[in-house]
């Protein structure tokens, strides 16, 4: 069955073959929709089962809409954000109607468009299955999902009988039911439980190979994802969100972007947009190249379209040859050591070696006028923790902050600092306990919202001063996420990123063409999450 499969991906996939020079890439086209969603407006009141499908009808009618047009465009996959079909803020027994038991189709096989009868309540599985099947794509979506259970042989069991999980669903392009995954790590979702162990779920399509599945909030930690990548080698993965952006190191795009470069995968990303929840920011995202939309107020939903190469290497690399396969996740790019002398080029024009001074963060950098109360460390909260921050001052600086034993080093060259414009860098190391527990390691290079110091930390999405810089740090992880965000949610990746054989991990960056807002190594400790 195995060798079967692999055929039909090569048949499916032949077609999109370029060839470069001699090898043989391969692609696919992917589609993400970010869905304007149209909410119940009292979702804490239970509704009948005939009032839920009413509701969830609206939303799914604008799921075909944007499947067929997507369809036109030759799309083979189309993703759809979390809690898009039936919206959120409910509670446990509020959402009772909006429920469908999902069966597993590690079980069963089952297409809910061609046997509706099958399976009695599963109304928002049939709409799906024949969107997917009418036009001929993939198609991964969220709704709510019941699995019953019983104490008397799970201990995990809720007192009523039954799991209510946040859940992920892939039908294939012929409306068949291929996934179901259960969201790990639920952010303030009083309707929802946790499953009793992680899922790592995974479906294969004829054209791509493999692809991973998981949920929002699932990002920030190690399973299911990290295990995803690292341990199974996929390498293609869908995420479907409801994400509320935070600046300056959580905006959506910003992250989704961090996390495809930095564990070297694609990331097919789709956020619900509402824009009075700060919903927004969806993605085509591979190492190196991305199609992202972050909307503007009063926009409505988007769909993107991209052509995609193929990074499962069983596919591309195992049969068609390699192709534009990623690096060992968390690894860099380059995977190489760089040179110290490098960092000497990178600062100085005339070869002069920057290495060799070594200013402790509260050391005035200016030659003259300094205020050295300015330059000295400080405390200032940034994302509800409390980072140790210095100022840069002057046009370029060499300079290091620490929290604690975790230090953060800078390197960094500035057109004429803007009079308005103020930055600092930023190091924490530490548990995170708002909104969430998990342990950081984060450098941060930030624009401060205001003139002064206390303004350090905020969330800004503009500037106009160009910085180029190299930012590294004494991560004691190995899961680091690099990324660099401009002036008008304009994102950029770094142009080169690694190990130093000093044991840094470091990122650079020259050449911005807009205003440096942040630039962050955003290091998590998997391990220390429970202390």
């Amino acid at each position: 069955m195995a060798c079967l499969g692999l055929s039909a991906a090569i048949l499916a996939v032949w077609f999109l073959v370029i060839r470069l020079g001699g090898a043989e890439e391969v692609f696919y086209i992917a589609a993400v929709y970010e869905h304007k969603v149209i909410l119940n407006p009292t979702p804490e009141k239970p509704v009948e089962r005939r009032a839920a499908l009413e509701h969830m009808k609206k939303n799914l009618d604008v799921y075909e809409e944007q499947a067929a047009i997507s369809a036109k465009q030759g799309v083979q996959i189309i993703v759809f954000p979390e809690d898009g079909i039936h919206g959120f803020n409910y509670t446990r027994a509020s959402i009772a109607s909006y429920l469908e038991t999902v069966p597993d189709p590690e079980v069963v096989t089952w297409s809910p468009c061609a046997d509706p009868e099958r399976f009695s309540n599963t109304e928002v599985l049939h709409r799906l299955s024949c969107i997917a099947r009418k036009n001929r794509l993939f198609l991964v979506a969220n709704m709510a999902d019941r699995q019953a259970c019983s104490r008397a042989t799970d201990p995990h069991c809720p007192p009523d009988g039954q799991y209510q999980f946040n859940t992920d669903v892939v039908f294939s392009d012929n409306g068949t039911l291929v996934a179901r995954y259960h969201k790990q790590n639920l952010f303030f979702e009083a309707s929802y439980d946790t499953p009793p162990k992680p899922e790592h779920t995974t479906f294969t399509t004829p054209f791509a190979g493999r692809f991973g599945v998981f949920t929002c909030f699932d990002i920030l930690f190690k399973e299911p994802v990290v295990t995803l990548v690292e341990d199974m080698g996929i390498r293609q993965l869908v995420f479907l969100t409801a994400w509320m952006n935070k600046l300056p190191l959580l905006d959506a795009v910003q992250f989704q972007r961090s996390f495809s470069y930095s564990t070297g995968v694609t990331l097919l990303a789709a956020n619900l947009r509402k824009a009075e929840k700060g919903m927004t920011g969806s993605g085509i995202y591979t190492p190196r190249e991305t199609v992202y939309h972050h909307a503007m107020e009063g926009e409505q939903g988007k769909l993107l379209v991209s052509k995609v190469p193929v990074l499962d290497p069983l596919v591309a690399g195992g049969v068609l040859g390699r192709a534009n396969l990623s690096s060992v996740p968390f690894s860099g790019h380059p995977k190489t050591d760089r040179k110290e002398e490098d960092k000497t080029r990178f600062l100085n024009d005339d070869q002069v070696d920057a290495t060799q001074r070594k200013p402790e963060a509260k050391h005035c950098l200016k030659e003259s006028g300094c205020n050295k109360e300015e330059s000295t460390p400080f405390i200032a909260p940034m994302m509800h923790d409390n980072f140790t921050f210095v100022l840069l001052e002057g046009r370029q600086g060499n300079i290091t902050v620490c929290d604690g034993s975790f230090c953060c080093h800078l390197l960094f060259r500035r057109s004429k600092p803007h009079e308005e414009e103020l930055y600092a860098l930023g190091a924490f190391g530490g548990l995170h306990v708002i909104h969430g527990t998990y342990y950081l390691e984060v450098c941060a290079l930030v624009r401060c919202t205001g003139q002064h110091k206390e303004s350090c930390g905020g969330g800004i999405d503009h500037a106009e001063t160009l910085v180029d810089f190299q930012l590294d740090g004494t991560f004691s992880t190995k899961h680091i996420y690099a990324g660099v965000l401009g002036s008008g949610m304009t994102l950029y990746l770094p142009d080169r990123s690694g190990w130093e054989s000093r044991g840094r991990f470091y990122m650079t960056r020259k050449g911005m063409t807009t205003g440096l807002v942040t630039a962050v190594l955003y290091g998590r400790v998997y391990e220390k999450d429970s202390t």
